[in-house]
């Protein structure tokens, strides 16, 4: 709307900017109420992905809420993910990269929350209902999400642009080195670094063992 200003005339008196004041404040508590949670939500295992495909296509369809107004799901039901991580595993004595699901027979769902912290029945209604689904993780019947630090921690293993090598050994186990310096060395684990993909094994050299370290891929298990 053309202000007092804008049009050439004198400032109204009575134009304090209390609209705008008013509009800003609108505009943040919307922003409050626009708050989101990412649910667990359980599923038939090995079913994980037909059951994110089959909520995706759900919350594509605009459905009629109870006061006759139709609604975009997608406003509700924002994201859903199959979490997954890459992992290095040995396989005939070749390093390769595999996904593994981090919780075989959950998947997640960020959904948007009301001024009150609650979720929308509609949303809530069309998840609890898509083939596959078995019910969301919670108190009673309460659904309950995910704590911030938790999301931070999945979220940060799903992102790691560094595969994890899967560790196959244990503390203390007689391995044989397959590569490098040492290679065709028997010892034994004594430290694992998964996060590195690397282990410390000590292999007896002029009759004193001494601790080398090697990366996970080149070790074999003895029989």
């Amino acid at each position: 709307m053309e202000s007092n200003l804008d049009a050439g005339l004198p400032p109204d008196p009575q134009d304090d900017g209390l609209d705008d004041l008013d509009t800003a404040e609108d505009l943040l508590l919307e922003e409050e109420s626009a708050a989101t949670g990412w649910y667990v939500v359980n599923c038939y295992s090995s079913k994980e992905h037909q059951v994110k495909a089959n909520l995706d296509a759900r919350r594509q369809i605009p459905v009629m809420n109870e006061d006759g107004d139709f609604i975009d799901l997608r406003d509700f039901i924002i994201d859903v993910i199959v979490p997954t991580e890459t992992e290095i595993e040995i396989r005939d004595q070749q390093p390769k990269e595999v996904e593994r699901q981090l919780f075989p027979g959950y998947i997640l769902v960020k959904m948007k929350l009301d001024a009150q912290q609650r979720l929308n029945e509609d949303a809530w209604l069309c998840v609890r209902e898509t083939p596959g689904v078995t019910g969301f993780v919670g108190i009673g019947h309460e659904p309950t999400p995910l704590s911030s630090s938790e999301v931070e921690q999945i979220m940060s293993r799903i992102e790691s642009p560094e595969p994890k090598v899967k560790v196959r050994f244990q503390l203390g186990e007689r391995v044989r080195i397959t590569s490098g310096p040492f290679a065709e060395f028997a010892g034994s684990v004594d430290e694992l670094q998964p996060d590195k993909g690397k282990a410390r094994v000590l292999v007896s050299i002029f009759g004193r063992d001494t601790p080398v370290e090697v990366e996970i891929v080149h070790l074999e298990q003895l029989g």
